[in-house]
Order: C-alpha cells, then sequence, then structure tokens
C-alpha cells in the first residue's frame, strides 16, 4: 500500500465522521436546552411551576375574605412592589374595608381575646385609624392591668405559668416586671399569655413556650425564655395584632421565631415581603432556613418564585437552592415539564447527553483531523482516551452550568457582639488566626480556566491538523518522519501558550486589571502540560514509530538494507 492510497479517507469513512459529529452536536444541544440543574433551580422551571396557582394579589383577596384586612395589607405592600395582576382590585377592597369598619384596622382584624385592650384603646382622646404595632397598645399601666385581671381567669395552665413569670427577679437583660422600669418584660409577658390564651401560635411552638415557662419558674430565673422576649418584642413592634398572630400560627418552634425575628431586625423594608412568603409557604420554617442558608441572593430568589405564583414559592422552599441567573437557551416547554416533574431523570438526561455528546464530537474530530493515516489499532486506545477527555468537558460543562455548585457556602447573619482586637505572636502559635484551605471558586475563576482550557483545546487541533497534512504528504515515511521532527516546536506549543497565559495573568493581577487568582493563573500551565502530553504521548510517539516501521521496510524492499557480516 503506497502513500498515495492514504491521500483521502473514503466516501463511507467521512459520511460516518459527519454522522457522529452531528448526533454528538445535537446530543449537547438537547443537553443544554434541558432546564435542570443539579445545586439550582431555572427561571423556567418557577414559572412552570407557579402557573395555575394563585398569585400574591389572590393571597391578600383570600385574607381579606377571612376578614384579615392586616395581614392582607402587608400582602398588598408587597403585590404592589412585584406589579402583581389583580393588586388594584386587592387595594380598592382593603380601602373600602376600612371605611366599612375602621375599627378593625388598628388591630388588623377582629379577636374576641382583644376586647380589654379594645376597651382601654376607647379611652384614647384620637382613636387610631392605621394599622398599629400591638405592643403599642401595651403601653399604659392601666391597660396591662386590665388585661392581667383578663387573663387571670384563664383556665389554662400555660397562660398561668407565663403570668407568674412576673415575680421572677433574674431576668438577665430585662429589668424585672415587678419593678421600676420593668415594662418592657411585663407587656411581653402579657403578650405572650394573649396569643396562648387565643390558641394563636402553632402547636409546637405552645408546646415549647410552655416547657419554657415551666423551666424558668423551676429555675427563678428567664434563662431560655429571654431570648424569646427579644424575639417577641421585635415582631410585636413591627406587626398588628391579627399580623402577629398570623405568623405564630405559621411559626413551629422558637428556632423559626429568632430567624424571623433576626430577619426584621436587620431588614426591616423587608416585613411585608416576609410575612407575604410566609403565608404562601403555608411555613415559615423554610423560609427562615432558605434565608438563612442562602446569602443576600435569597431574597432577589425569593421575590422571582413569588412573582410566579405560590406554588413556585413552595417548589424553591422544597428545594433549597438559589435560582440560577445564567443565561440559556430557550427550553421547549416539553423539556421544563418533563425537568418539574422528574428531575432526577432529567438530570440524569442532562449529564448523559453531555458526556456522550462530547464523546462522539471529539472522535468525529479525531477521525476528522487524521484521516486514514493512523491505524486504531489495540495499543492506542483511542475510545479510552476520547471517553476521558469527553468526562472532563462534560465536568467542565457541569462546573460552568453549576455557579453555585462551587461557590462559598454563604455566612450566617450577623450577630451584635464585642470584641478586644489582640496582636498575634509569632512565638506563640496559639494566638495565630489559622484560615482552613477551601476548593470554592467564583464565576470568574471558572471563566478563566475555561477560556485558558479553550486555548489549549485550539493548540491541540492544530497540532492534530499538522499531523494529517504531514501523514497525507505523497512523501517517503523517511521524508515523514523528517519532517515531523521539524515540527518539535509546533508539538511544543502548548507549553508555550500554557507559560504565556499564566505570565500574563500574573501580570495583569499585579497592575490590578484583574482580581489576584493564583488558581485561574497557573491552570494555564497546567492545561498546557496536558495538552503537549496527549498530542506526544498519544498521537506523534505512534505515528512516528509507524513511519520508522515504513520506512524500514522499504529499504529492505529496495535491497538496501546492510548485510551482517
Amino acid at each position: 500500500m503506497t502513500a498515495n492510497d492514504h491521500r483521502s479517507p473514503p466516501p463511507a469513512r467521512r459520511a460516518a465522521t459527519v454522522l457522529l459529529a452531528l448526533a454528538g452536536l445535537a446530543l449537547v444541544i438537547v443537553a443544554w436546552a434541558l432546564p435542570v440543574h443539579l445545586t439550582s433551580i431555572t427561571p423556567a422551571i418557577l414559572r412552570q411551576a407557579g402557573a395555575g396557582s394563585p398569585g400574591v394579589a389572590q393571597l391578600g383577596l383570600d385574607l381579606l375574605a377571612s376578614e384579615k384586612p392586616g395581614p392582607a395589607a402587608l400582602v398588598a405592600e408587597t403585590a404592589a412592589a412585584l406589579d402583581a395582576p389583580d393588586t388594584a382590585r386587592l387595594a380598592r377592597e382593603l380601602a373600602s374595608l376600612h371605611m366599612t369598619h375602621p375599627e378593625l384596622t388598628p388591630w388588623g382584624g377582629w379577636d374576641p381575646f382583644l376586647d380589654p385592650l379594645v376597651r382601654e384603646a376607647a379611652k384614647a382622646a384620637e382613636p387610631r385609624t392605621a394599622s398599629t404595632p400591638v405592643l403599642t397598645f401595651f403601653v399604659t399601666a392601666k391597660a396591662r392591668e386590665t388585661l392581667r385581671g383578663f387573663l387571670s381567669n384563664s383556665r389554662s395552665p400555660t397562660v398561668l405559668s407565663l403570668l407568674r413569670l412576673r415575680e421572677l427577679s433574674d431576668t438577665g437583660r430585662f429589668t424585672p416586671a415587678s419593678k421600676a422600669g420593668g415594662q418592657t418584660l411585663d407587656a411581653l409577658i402579657l403578650l405572650a399569655a394573649l396569643l396562648q390564651q387565643g390558641d394563636h401560635p402553632h402547636p409546637t411552638l405552645q408546646r415549647q413556650l410552655r416547657a419554657l415557662a415551666d423551666q424558668a419558674l423551676a429555675d427563678q430565673r428567664l434563662g431560655a425564655l429571654e431570648p424569646v422576649c427579644f424575639d417577641l418584642l421585635a415582631l410585636g413592634r413591627r406587626l398588628d395584632w391579627i399580623q402577629l398572630s398570623t405568623l405564630l400560627s405559621l411559626t413551629p418552634d422558637t428556632a423559626t421565631l429568632r430567624g424571623l425575628a433576626e430577619q426584621l431586625r436587620a431588614h426591616p423594608e423587608q416585613t411585608a415581603l416576609v410575612f407575604t412568603l410566609a403565608v404562601a409557604n403555608d411555613s415559615a420554617a423554610p423560609l427562615v432556613t432558605y434565608l438563612q442558608t442562602q446569602g443576600d441572593a435569597a431574597i432577589d430568589d425569593l421575590r422571582l418564585a413569588l412573582g410566579s405564583g405560590r406554588d413556585a414559592v413552595r417548589l424553591l422552599l422544597r428545594r433549597q437552592v438559589p435560582v440560577n441567573r445564567q443565561p440559556a437557551t430557550p427550553a421547549p416547554p416539553a423539556f421544563v415539564v418533563f425537568s418539574l416533574l422528574q428531575p432526577k431523570a432529567a438530570l440524569a438526561a442532562k449529564y448523559l447527553g453531555w458526556f456522550l455528546g462530547a464523546f462522539l464530537l471529539l472522535r468525529a474530530l479525531d477521525r476528522a483531523a487524521l484521516g486514514s493515516e493512523r491505524r486504531e489499532d489495540a495499543t492506542t486506545r483511542p475510545h479510552l482516551v476520547s471517553g476521558a477527555l469527553a468526562l472532563l468537558l462534560a465536568g467542565i460543562f457541569v462546573a460552568a452550568t453549576e455557579p453555585s455548585l462551587v461557590k462559598p457556602r454563604p455566612l450566617p447573619a450577623p450577630k451584635l457582639s464585642f470584641a478586644v482586637p489582640v496582636l498575634g505572636s509569632l512565638t506563640e502559635p496559639d494566638t495565630l488566626t489559622r484560615q482552613p484551605a477551601t476548593f470554592a471558586m467564583d464565576i470568574n475563576t471558572l471563566l478563566s480556566i475555561s477560556f485558558f482550557a479553550s486555548l489549549q483545546i485550539a493548540m491541540y487541533l492544530v497540532c492534530l491538523a499538522k499531523i494529517r497534512q504531514i501523514g497525507r504528504g505523497d512523501l517517503p515515511p523517511l521524508v515523514k518522519l523528517r519532517l515531523m521532527e521539524n515540527e518539535e516546536n509546533l508539538f511544543d506549543g502548548g507549553l508555550y501558550v500554557g507559560i504565556g497565559g499564566t505570565a500574563t495573568a500574573l501580570v495583569l493581577q499585579v497592575l490590578g486589571v484583574i482580581e489576584p487568582n493564583l488558581l485561574a493563573a497557573y491552570s494555564s500551565n497546567l492545561f498546557g502540560i496536558c495538552c503537549v502530553a496527549l498530542v506526544k504521548i498519544r498521537h506523534v510517539r505512534p505515528f512516528k514509530n509507524r513511519l520508522i516501521l515504513e520506512g524500514q521496510a522499504a529499504i529492505v524492499a529496495a535491497g538496501l538494507a546492510p548485510k551482517a557480516p
């Protein structure tokens, strides 16, 4: 067989190569179009989940139908901020209810257990006409005395235990309720007892409050009940009676209560939104968990879900993942429904499509670049190498489309504390701060690594094209061998590109053009080493070996082989 026989691959081989490339490209496109992710969720899935479920304004209308104008007012504020449909209708009905029943507005609705406070508030010179934080009505000593007399006739053991907390003298940061300046703790004790009398808190929260009250009475100190009082203080200063009782009915434990209070203390402007989200989800516990684990982007993600409908909020809080806001190809409706109903199957199909698509494209590229010159025998194992490269590319795809997978976990919400700065001593290692190692990377690092990897892939393709050009030339094997040796600098080009990328990145970091990131810089050098090793070990060495054997065979056939002495 001569060199002319290998000048171009047969038509059948070219057709197979084209089919491989088309199949690989189709699989990659299908995988990319599936709107499903491992550690995040796409807006398309949220819109599909929320389709047909009640919107924000409808939640407010439902609350109005239940004669709860206070909660409906917070929902209406959220609906106006989101520019939700039917917001104008909700505002009209809310205004109509305020006009026809103005006595309900300060309290946010009606509750028969409010009679003592309502009678005291009616004696005020100027009646209140707007939603009023409930603790405002506990300011006067007369109002607290009247309410205490009303609650003392309760048959609830929890209510009676809470009232006895007024006798405690060890109350931590609070002034004892029975002493001068103890109006705050006195009001909070009465507020908790009144909520319990009306059976408003979640049943689990009620049991926890009773256990904490009994423990405080047994220890004769407020103890673990002190943080709960601070949490009630934060909520009671911002919510009217019906708003507070509605929120506590969705709060299953003291940990959730603390999370809500911390969120509203840190971001009081989010009160209406947080309340609406808790109502939409019918529970505040997943909401608090999401706010505590997802960082600053949590509110924006929840706002996006709330704009899509009630079921979108429930889906987001159930999965506890951030919203993936990366640009994506438009997903067909069937893909969105499949990803929503079968997320695990869709995720498996996505990753498998990436891997198989990359594998088929690499095989097509390999066949097109080398043609029929390279014999794919058992020693070269091209399928294994292509599979390894496809797995690597699939991993890069996953990392590029999953920013939260390698994103640092958000820090816990800051808490007030006092610290005295102390210098560490090099002679005392225990005084030094240790920073644990982390594998977390941001999206800019991933983009830099992907850019350097793309450069090396391009260099790899150039080397393959040069080998193919030499292999298809109408020249003797030994001449081709010399030409291959002449291209050694090209085959080492991956190292030059890698070193150049690292040096350029370091210089730009020193000049302040880009943020310092040694991982992104040195990845260029690493990719260059991998590219050169792949070219020389997989392609150059087997091709040279074949040329040497063919050249020796040609010499023997020509009778020019040296004779043995």
